[in-house]
């Protein structure tokens, strides 16, 4: 499957993290936007305030003027992040009072905020969710008959 060049970046970008221990929702360079803009924390600049999803000034100069980091304009970026921490279970914006798992580093509440995520970009770009496997278990059933012993005809 061809995908676009953002999304297969991302993509690798997050896989290696989550397999390598370098994800943390906490950690504005090792969370999901940190690792997509290379463990940089430029992107933390855009808001206010950690998971919210809307841009401040900055954010809004950097929008209008139509600048990305790695193909993602501010408002996408800041998207994604509420949408990792949200699926990790935190409550969004983060503030010293939000809704926070026991252990962010606990690998499955990292690969459902992973999984979350790419769903997103998944649809930011237009494609079917890579992640979705429900393909792999879908089949036409057979038309069979029963007699009263439960034996198929």
């Amino acid at each position: 499957m061809n995908l676009p060049t953002r999304l297969d970046s991302a993509i690798k970008k997050l896989y290696a993290a989550f397999h390598e221990g370098r994800l943390h929702p906490e950690c504005c360079t090792q969370c999901a936007v940190g690792t997509i803009c290379d463990n940089s924390d430029a992107w933390r600049h855009l808001s206010d305030a950690h998971g919210s999803p809307h841009v401040n000034y900055v954010g809004l100069v950097h929008q209008r003027l139509g600048r990305t980091i790695n193909g993602y304009t501010p408002l996408e970026l800041l998207k994604i992040e509420a949408v990792f921490l949200a699926a990790c279970g935190y409550g969004v914006p983060l503030s010293r009072d939000s809704v926070r798992p026991v252990d962010p580093s606990n690998k499955d509440i990292l690969f459902k905020g992973l999984c979350a995520v790419v769903a997103h970009l998944c649809l930011l770009d237009g494609v079917k969710d890579v992640m979705d496997y429900s393909q792999l278990f879908q089949y036409t059933p057979r038309r069979t008959s029963c007699n009263n012993e439960g034996a198929t005809v």
